[in-house]
């Protein structure tokens, strides 16, 4: 069976291991959202913070970039979910002018630790908080793969670091091209 139907997925396939998206948070501008908003077009989720110095601004500019080279009419129908993991200094005004800086197809979200431990449970993933310097700083550790989800919010793929750029171009345009 293997020359028959769809091509394989060249990015980890997670359908059926990970369930559908859901959540109630906090967006970029104050307002709590739940997951359905998001039902209907093509949603990556990734966890991190903004003043990671590393992980998040790679993945956000890699994935605005995979974005950005979607035929126009797709590109209203993904969206990015960028969920600050550190409540403590991502408040929605920090994140809205840090997700500005990729693109209009990332939206910030954050929440209050529980909402937050429930969420990274959900996807089998975890967080925590480095020991503050003398300046009150401190590192947040995060997952740094992206779950992608489908039109009716369903768990499709895990997008990892070493995925080639044509493979994760490759899978979003063909969830882009299944139907809801």
């Amino acid at each position: 069976m293997a020359g028959c139907g769809e091509p394989e997925w060249r990015t980890k396939d997670i359908a059926s291991l990970m369930p559908p998206l859901a959540f109630t948070l906090v967006d970029e501008r104050g307002e709590t959202v739940t997951a359905d908003r998001y039902r209907g077009g093509v949603a990556l989720l990734f966890f991190g913070y903004t003043h990671c110095p590393d992980v998040c601004p790679i993945t956000l500019a890699r994935l605005a970039g995979q974005v950005r080279d979607l035929p126009h009419e797709a590109r209203d129908d993904m969206q990015i979910l960028f969920v600050s993991v550190d409540p403590a200094r991502d408040d929605p005004e920090r994140l809205a002018a840090y997700t500005e800086a990729f693109g209009s197809a990332i939206v910030g979200l954050t929440g209050s630790r529980a909402q937050l431990d429930a969420l990274t449970k959900r996807y089998r993933v975890t967080y925590g908080y480095g020991e503050k310097d003398a300046a009150g700083g401190y590192a947040v550790s995060h997952p740094s793969g992206v779950f992608a989800f489908d039109r009716d919010g369903e768990a499709r793929l895990l997008i990892r670091d070493g995925d080639a750029p044509e493979a994760v171009r490759h899978d979003l345009e063909r969830l882009l091209a299944e139907e809801g």
